[in-house]
């Protein structure tokens, strides 16, 4: 399933390549011989990201980017072009934001995550497509979350931009079916990871920012969004058992996941004293004046390191085969032992 012309691998971006998911899935790329770009704003994490490519296999080429400044972005994949040859595959990943609730989040804080976070996958997949259309080949990844058709408390600012997306990601999808273009785009609905991200969100809620139970392993994730750049028809990919429980619910119950999100929404989220993080809102946290965070945060100890629900969501075709004929033989035998009794 690859594709690009050249013995080097694909050629693949990553943004928000420093840390957490981002820091995993270069590492995923480039054990398969990808030639991989980091963007991201720090320079600590950069930097080990790239040691981590090249032990890995792959090539590294380091890009400090906002990808809330949209010159910038086209600036970098203009740079990627030019050191590693055509676009293969983007991934749209970085993000910030705020744990709090909505009335204390300031104007220009939700204005931040807004930015960084949507638009910053606007401006992602345009300098992809700048590239990518015009060889009508390439695969754009939008990196997504459960909370992208499911809102929870305290977490509005990040919870609108994913819906944005997502709306954006349909609209360009089916664009793209129009014109019969071989450019694709799917995205990937990621569950609570064990990320650093926890550790440097801006917080103000009383306790310490942590995800919502069932923790997974950011490997769990970046394994997803390789195998969904190689496998982009699927419009979507689901991560994790939580995350199909929840999109279920809330298709089905919403209102009842409105009030169940009430009562436990806010506890869920926090546990312990509160802790101030560097918060990278503003700055990176793993600036010349910070350090490297890597892949993982501080929940090791309860974060799994597989998803059974993903080979379901992979295989899909085949577990409804084999549903189909379970219950097919179920039905023979159910006749034929009413036949026996007869």
């Amino acid at each position: 399933m690859r594709t690009t012309d050249t013995p080097h691998g694909r050629v693949v971006v990553v943004t928000g390549a420093s840390g957490g998911v981002g820091r995993a899935t270069a590492r995923a790329f480039a054990a398969g011989g990808d030639r991989v770009a980091l963007v991201a704003r720090g320079t600590e994490g950069l930097a080990a990201a790239a040691d981590d490519v090249r032990r890995a296999g792959g090539e590294a080429l380091v890009i400090s980017a906002d990808v809330s400044d949209a010159k910038a972005v086209d600036d970098a994949a203009q740079q990627v072009v030019d050191t590693f040859g055509p676009i293969d595959v983007w991934v749209n990943n970085a993000f910030t934001g705020v744990f709090a609730p909505f009335t204390e989040i300031g104007p220009d804080e939700f204005r931040r995550v807004t930015e960084v976070t949507y638009l910053g996958y606007v401006f992602g997949t345009r300098a992809a497509l700048r590239h990518m259309l015009p060889r009508d080949r390439g695969t754009i990844v939008q990196v997504g979350s459960a909370l992208a058709y499911r809102g929870i408390p305290l977490q509005s600012a990040y919870c609108g931009a994913k819906h944005a997306i997502q709306g954006f990601n349909e609209s360009l999808r089916c664009e793209l079916l129009h014109t019969r273009s071989a450019v694709r785009t799917t995205m990937v609905q990621l569950p609570g990871l064990n990320t650093p991200q926890f550790d440097w969100v801006l917080n103000r809620m009383r306790g310490r920012a942590r995800p919502v139970a069932p923790v997974y392993q950011p490997e769990v994730a970046a394994r997803a969004i390789v195998y969904a750049a190689s496998h982009a028809r699927r419009r979507e990919y689901w991560v994790g058992a939580s995350t199909a429980a929840t999109l279920l619910a809330n298709a089905v119950v919403p209102g009842l996941l409105d009030r169940y999100l009430a009562r436990t929404g806010f506890g869920s989220q926090q546990e312990g004293d509160r802790h101030d993080g560097p918060a990278n809102l503003w700055a990176p946290a793993d600036g010349r004046q910070g350090h490297d965070f890597g892949a993982h945060g501080r929940f090791d100890d309860e974060a799994v390191h597989h998803s059974p629900q993903q080979w379901v969501s992979r295989n899909r075709r085949r577990v409804g085969a084999a549903l189909t004929v379970g219950a097919a033989g179920a039905l023979a035998a159910r006749k034929l032992a009413g036949q026996a009794r007869r």
